[in-house]
């Protein structure tokens, strides 16, 4: 599917209830894992950057040497899927959520003060596929403030919401099975807390939700990537 066959738009909404509350895209069923992430969990692989604890939370900071930014990964087959967590920026130029697939990077939630970008990944590096932006929005996003993240994938949509911002996309690529989740931080440093992950099933009211949101103001000038580490 090309970016002009994507179907794609984005929306805001001020609801910051848990999927298990307000469904979205998709329904929760299973939880395939939690972790509170008071330090790095036990099963989770340390890319690039220091990790550790601060004020009981995970935090996450790129190291220069590394000339990458921070990345903790952690192996978890998915397929259709909801994930929260919390972030907090202190410092950091932007934090994101990012899944694999068994090729290579698939998907991403990116926040940055004031900014949510949600993207299909280049899914080859140097071949003919391109990263799609779903969603490059103003959020409520502040430095030193925890902010409540979701992203849901269910078939060919991905839905992705942070700071009262939510950007929605549809790609043949998301149909495929995830490997891996993965944490990253650009600049210095980015907490994260309260991971949850559960299968979805799709929203039978999905239509009259996505009808029912507003739509979201996006960044202008045209938003710079944001939380981009791999």
């Amino acid at each position: 599917m090309n970016a002009t066959a994507a179907g794609l738009y984005a929306i805001a909404i001020s609801v910051s209830a848990s999927a298990a509350e307000v469904p979205l895209l998709g329904i929760p069923g299973d939880a395939l894992y939690q972790d509170e992430l008071s330090g790095v969990p036990a099963g989770w692989t340390v890319g690039k950057g220091k990790w550790g604890t601060v004020n009981g939370a995970l935090c996450g900071a790129e190291l220069a040497e590394d000339h990458h930014g921070a990345v903790l990964r952690k192996a978890l087959p998915m397929s259709d899927v909801i994930i929260e967590f919390e972030v907090k920026l202190d410092g950091a130029r932007g934090a994101s959520l990012s899944i694999n697939d068994a090729h290579g990077h698939l998907a991403r939630l990116a926040v940055a003060p004031g900014a949510l970008r949600v993207t299909k990944d280049d899914h080859d590096k140097d071949g003919p596929d391109q990263p799609v932006v779903f969603g490059a929005l103003k959020a409520d996003i502040q430095p030193g403030v925890w902010t409540a993240v979701r992203l849901e994938i269910v078939g060919d949509t991905m839905l992705g919401r942070a700071g009262g911002a939510v950007a929605v996309g549809l790609h043949e690529q998301l149909r495929t099975p995830k490997t891996n989740l993965g944490l990253t931080v650009a600049g210095q440093t980015a907490s994260f807390r309260r991971l949850r992950v559960w299968t979805a099933t799709p929203n039978p009211s999905w239509e009259t939700v996505k009808a029912s949101l507003p739509r979201g103001e996006p960044l202008t000038p045209p938003a710079r990537r944001v939380g981009a580490s791999r």
